[in-house]
């Protein structure tokens, strides 16, 4: 696993470094899929099955989502613009095991307010790592996500949450951006999750658009999107998706 997180890591430095004006996410997930072929890899987001028979599969190899857009958004030719913020979700299978990892990235210049979202949606997602220690819960790591972005007054989106990864993309538990300290599933040595905080700018309202794919804020403000896999060890949280 700690190999398929680090070849993640590197292809979402790679993606990091090409978002920029004039630049288009298709370009990104081209460069993600030679990334995969260099490394004899699957990936795990192309093909994925929706939840409704009369949606396609996923079309992507990354998910791509701008501004307002929060998570799988489909990768397409439009330009990104100076001003942007941009989402980039990533996972893939090596060997049989899975990665996955994500991170929002400004485009040119960007405002303070997009700035500071990033910042507090990022420093939520380290909150929540400091609590993957064995013997916390599940509710603890939600809380510490909810807490730090409540506190800087951003909505927590509560339709879409972290998971289990290992041989499988998503397994159990569930981990969500919300909850309460002392509830949910035990922590115990051995276990790996993929933490993904999902703030908004203003309300935690959430819709599909017609793609039945790309989750936007219902009042179109601005999101953002950090996630890292993290394994449960003896000796305290061991970040799999970072050097």
């Amino acid at each position: 696993m700690r190999r398929a997180n680090m070849l993640v890591h590197d292809t979402l430095q790679i993606l990091a470094q090409m978002a920029a004006p004039g630049v288009a996410t298709n370009d990104l997930d081209r460069r993600a899929r030679e990334m995969l072929a260099q490394h004899n890899a699957q990936p795990a987001f192309l093909g994925y099955p929706s939840s409704s028979r009369s949606v396609a599969p996923f079309p992507g190899v990354i998910c791509a989502s701008r501004n307002e857009e929060i998570v799988h958004g489909i990768p397409n030719d439009e330009p990104l613009r100076a001003g942007d913020i941009l989402s980039i979700d990533f996972g893939t299978c090596l060997d049989g095991y899975y990665g996955d990892s994500a991170i929002t990235v400004a485009i040119g210049e960007i405002g303070a307010e997009a700035k500071r979202l990033m910042d507090v949606t990022k420093q939520s997602l380290e909150d929540a790592i400091s609590q993957c220690v064995e013997g916390n819960r599940i509710g603890d790591v939600s809380y510490a996500v909810q807490s730090r972005a409540e506190k800087a007054g951003y909505g927590v989106v509560r339709e879409f949450v972290g998971h289990g990864i290992g041989r499988n993309m998503h397994e159990a538990p569930q981990v969500p951006n919300f909850g309460r300290p002392n509830q949910g599933r035990v922590l115990k040595a051995g276990m790996v999750i993929a933490i993904e905080p999902m703030i908004t700018e203003g309300s935690f309202e959430t819709k599909i658009l017609g793609d039945g794919w790309t989750a936007v804020t219902k009042d179109g403000k601005l999101a953002a999107h950090f996630e890292h896999s993290v394994a449960i060890t003896k000796r305290g949280p061991f970040v799999l998706s970072r050097p």
